[in-house]
């Protein structure tokens, strides 16, 4: 049903996220802090279960829509309204920030991954005549 389709799209999410992550990781760099924001993470399931795939702790501000503050602040700044160091100032001062830890233990998130990984292989085809 509906719900079914829509954990499956969020999960699908989580697995992308995860092999963005990992790729990033195995052209050498180091993640010290993943923060997300956007509508999507309002979901608490959803931010939850990515903190979860990707085993480490996952931070979101209280404001959701930091790009359209950034798109703001920018504007403000660009018409002297304020100056740089004060938008900067402004986005970090007052912002709260939730923070997801792992929960899932590690074998349910190998099994989930192993899972991840199959449905991509069989997804995956050839296009005729091309090796």
């Amino acid at each position: 049903g509906a719900a079914q389709i829509v954990r499956a799209t969020l999960q699908s999410i989580g697995y992308q996220t995860r092999d963005l992550v990992t790729a990033m990781a195995d052209d050498g760099a180091t993640i010290q802090r993943l923060r997300v924001d956007g509508g999507m993470v309002a979901n608490e399931w959803f931010t939850q279960f990515l903190s979860d795939i990707l085993a480490q702790p996952v931070f979101r501000p209280a404001v959701l829509e930091t790009t359209a503050v950034g798109a703001a602040y920018l504007a403000a700044v660009c018409n002297d309204l304020v100056d740089h160091e004060q938008s900067s100032a402004g986005t970090r001062r007052s912002e709260t920030i939730t923070a997801f830890s792992p929960t899932m233990n590690s074998e349910l998130r190998d099994n989930l991954l192993s899972g991840w990984k199959s449905a991509i292989s069989r997804t995956l085809t050839k296009a005729p005549g091309k090796p």
